[in-house]
């Protein structure tokens, strides 16, 4: 029988929830919630992410099938695939996306002296790569590409000392992936 905290309870003390209640009212991302708030969105989305999780749907088959353990694993309750699905698209995106860029920036001083492999530089190294997702276009009309299908394309700019990505841009399909090094920022 457990007499400690769950894992997943655990991994969530390394989180600082100040840091996320900072970037929370900075986009006013609580405002008009009642039980549902930015906090619980994350914690269950950084749930399905950590459980390997395929949809929305998935993680809340899974969260349902077991309610009785939701308060231990540090959520407020079990929500539904729609209302889940509601406020990812509702609330500003730009609030995790902040949230991400702190916690990128607390863990990279981590890797500055990480050697990477087969490689003996001092200077940072980065690599940069693109991949393509398909879309139907009867769903998402505005990604067209090319040959009646739809696609988004996500260009990473992944740093090699500790595998952490520094630069995420997300583009429709026809972007090319030369076009990405106009837009990136150096890095200082």
């Amino acid at each position: 029988m457990n007499s400690g905290k769950y894992i997943f309870a655990q991994i969530q003390d390394y989180v600082n929830r100040y840091e996320f209640g900072k970037c929370v009212k900075r986009y006013n991302g609580d405002y008009r919630t009642r039980d549902f708030n930015c906090w619980n969105q994350f914690v269950q989305l950084f749930f399905g992410q950590l459980t390997s999780r395929n949809s929305l749907r998935d993680i809340a088959t899974y969260l349902r099938a077991h309610k009785s353990k939701l308060y231990h694993l540090g959520m407020n309750g079990y929500v539904n695939q729609s209302s889940l699905s509601r406020a990812n698209e509702g609330r500003d995106w730009r609030i995790f996306a902040d949230f991400g860029e702190y916690l990128i920036g607390q863990v990279r001083p981590l890797y500055t002296d990480h050697p990477i492999p087969n490689i003996r530089l001092e200077n940072e190294v980065f690599a940069l790569d693109s991949t393509t997702i398909s879309l139907s276009l009867v769903l998402f009309q505005w990604a067209p590409e090319k040959y009646s299908r739809g696609a988004v394309k996500i260009h990473t700019l992944l740093d090699l000392r500790g595998s952490i990505p520094s630069f995420v841009l997300i583009t429709d399909g026809k972007y090319h992936d030369s076009n990405v090094l106009d837009v990136l920022v150096p890095v200082s």
